[in-house]
């Protein structure tokens, strides 16, 4: 899997991958990683990429000249790009999503900053929108760390034990039982005491009820979806 991405400020990604799970799928050639900065293909003089809105409007946009001929570069040199917007506007960002995006083989991060992206360019390259959660960020960058993240992990070979990718958070649209490391006991609370007798039957069935609980009290949307499809 390639990551590129289109940003003004490369220096915001790159470290997120230099530590831990990532480094590792990085050193491994699992994913890679690729930087396009717009301000590389501006034809304006003084080497801008931000211009006024037409009609009007607070603020600058990340101008059309150059984004547009950074995403024709882009799609002109890798036939795989697949070109995602990170934007308040997009559909929310899912794990069903990060798991259908790990089958990709390039996926492309247009990430803008200012005001926004000149409408234009999303409607000419962009294969899917996607929100972060609803509220604004200066940039798309810190979007696109965490989607890259999130499909990253759903790439075989990326996680030390793949099976654990099935007891996660919104797997079956429940929330990951809640878990408990060693000791047992400690500072007077002890671990569900189902977890000290070694049936791993039992224990399996009472993480599956202890996650709807959890999700009931956290995410009682997303159990009443559940629920409203049995």
């Amino acid at each position: 899997m390639k990551f590129t991405f289109v940003t003004l400020f490369e220096n915001l990604i790159r470290p997120y991958f230099e530590d831990s799970i990532l480094k590792r799928a990085l050193q491994s050639g699992l994913i890679e990683i690729e930087f396009f900065n717009p301000r590389d293909f501006t034809t304006n003089k003084h080497n801008k990429v931000d211009d006024y809105q037409v009609g009007g409007g607070a603020g600058l946009l990340l101008g059309v000249q150059p984004l547009f001929d950074t995403l024709k570069k882009i799609k002109d040199t890798h036939p795989d790009a697949y070109f995602i917007f990170p934007a308040p506007a997009g559909k929310p960002f899912k794990q069903i999503d990060a798991k259908r995006l790990a089958l990709k083989k390039n996926i492309v991060f247009v990430n803008g900053r200012y005001e926004g992206i000149d409408e234009r360019v999303v409607e000419t390259f962009a294969n899917e929108v996607f929100s972060l959660g609803d509220y604004v960020l200066t940039g798309g960058e810190l979007a696109s760390c965490v989607f890259s993240d999130a499909i990253s992990r759903n790439i075989e070979g990326v996680l030390g034990n793949q099976s654990s990718l099935d007891e996660e958070s919104f797997e079956n649209e429940l929330l990951e039982a809640p878990s408990f490391s060693k000791p047992a006991f400690y500072e007077g609370k002890s671990v569900p005491s189902e977890f000290l007798k070694g049936n791993h039957a039992k224990i399996a069935n009472l993480k599956i009820e202890m996650a709807k609980l959890k999700t009931k009290y956290f995410r009682p949307d997303l159990f009443a979806r559940k629920s409203a499809r049995r």
